[in-house]
């Protein structure tokens, strides 16, 4: 068995779950659950409180490395 058709039985309730979470939580109906990304759903069910977490050393360097030195 691929892993894919293993994790084929968990995605369903998973998604159901989710879908329920967001129609709940942020009045998504299911169509604006199902064209959600990840992203999108995660960010929106994110604590509003939380302070979003701040760009890594990688990060900064590889912004560094593109700025062409514009203003």
């Amino acid at each position: 068995m691929t892993a894919a058709a293993d994790a084929a039985p968990r995605f369903a309730p998973a998604a159901l779950a989710l879908a329920g979470l967001a129609a709940r939580a942020l009045g998504w109906r299911p169509d604006d659950f199902w064209h959600a990304t990840p992203a999108e759903l995660a960010t929106s069910l994110a604590d509003p409180a939380a302070a979003p977490a701040g760009p890594t050393r990688a990060e900064i360097e590889r912004m560094m490395e593109r700025d062409d030195g514009r203003d």
